[in-house]
């Protein structure tokens, strides 16, 4: 089951799967879940000042992923019984597209808010995806995952963000 809730794919993404597949998954432990949050990045529009006309991402999948349930063990272990789906999409994506889709069930709303803020802090730290930017007047590569998966003080500095 995990492998179908943390994935890099190539086609739309669908938050209503994601967090339908957590809801099933939760109830069908026995527990049932008191709150979904979720989050989805879309493209925008206009980055620091210049029009994009559109997004390029590329990734190491098989490493994204491996990342992605490092993220949902982290999460496990600050907040117990957390289920979690982290979808990232790779290639050519429109203006207003999703590019990730991030959704957590917890048996509390606040957790699930921190969960899910902390889990979208880790992937722009820690997930081998690369964003190209193309605007109207040139294209420009953004950083990616600059922190090492294993560096407390990154990991520290993203609980920090999704807790305050």
């Amino acid at each position: 089951m995990a492998a179908d809730r943390l994935a890099v794919v190539d086609a739309a993404l669908s938050l209503e799967r994601l967090a339908t597949a957590l809801e099933r998954l939760a109830r069908d432990r026995g527990e049932g879940c008191g709150a979904l949050c979720s989050f989805v990045g879309t493209v925008r529009a206009v980055h620091q000042g210049r029009r994009v006309r559109h997004l390029e991402y590329e990734a190491f999948a098989p490493l994204a992923v491996k990342v992605f349930a490092q993220i949902e063990a982290e999460i496990g272990r600050h907040w117990p019984g957390a289920l979690v789906a982290i979808h990232h999409r790779v290639g050519r994506l429109e203006i207003g597209e999703a590019s990730v889709a991030i959704v957590v069930a917890t048996p509390h709303r606040a957790e699930a808010f921190q969960a899910c803020r902390y889990a979208i802090e880790r992937v722009k730290q820690v997930a081998p995806i690369w964003k190209h930017e193309f605007y109207e007047d040139g294209d420009v590569w953004i950083e990616g995952a600059p922190a090492d998966p294993d560096d407390e003080t990154a990991r520290q500095a993203a609980l920090e963000r999704a807790c305050a």
